[in-house]
């Protein structure tokens, strides 16, 4: 099985097993929990689903999560794709899952994930990442740690500088 970075709810990071197989449009279904496509799941997730498995859909950039709104609840895996590291759509994506739709599942950054970008999708409500430049969950826990002060609220709850100043 593939491995992923995992958030825990101590803001640990760890290694963890995906018992999930990502799998392509044009690929045949493995037995076991997927992640499929948006179309695919459209097309097939209903079926997928009714045989017990647990799914989880891939949202490329320009696919809106409003799309997925409905189904959240079924869904067990919300995976963000990063194309290019400087596409930063999916930050949004991720925020609108957590805040808006109050979803409570896994939502993963896939593809151009970098350690650079960790206290960002921390801070957007991501909590499993593949990263694309073999970061270790140690660097990854760095990454998110490195600034001690934020300076807007986020799906993270941090408490922002300007509210910590006025002793609140």
């Amino acid at each position: 099985m593939p491995t992923l970075i995992r958030r825990q709810d101590d803001d640990q990071f760890i290694l963890g097993d995906d018992p999930f197989t990502a799998v392509a449009d044009d690929e045949g279904l493995p037995p076991g929990d997927v992640i499929i496509s948006f179309a695919r799941f459209q097309a097939e997730g209903d079926r997928l689903l009714a045989e017990g498995r647990a799914v989880g859909v891939r949202l490329e950039p320009a696919e809106e999560v409003e799309a997925l709104a409905y189904d959240l609840p079924r869904i067990a895996v919300v995976a963000l794709a990063f194309p290019k590291y400087r596409d930063g759509r999916a930050y949004t994506a991720a925020r609108l899952l957590r805040q808006r739709f109050a979803y409570a599942g896994e939502v993963r950054a896939v593809g151009e994930v970098l350690r650079e970008q960790a206290g960002f999708m921390v801070r957007c409500g991501f909590d499993a990442f593949a990263p694309a430049d073999g970061a270790s969950p140690q660097d990854w826990a760095h990454a998110v740690h490195r600034h001690r002060h934020v300076y807007q609220r986020a799906a993270d709850l941090r408490t922002p500088a300007y509210v910590e100043r006025e002793g609140g």
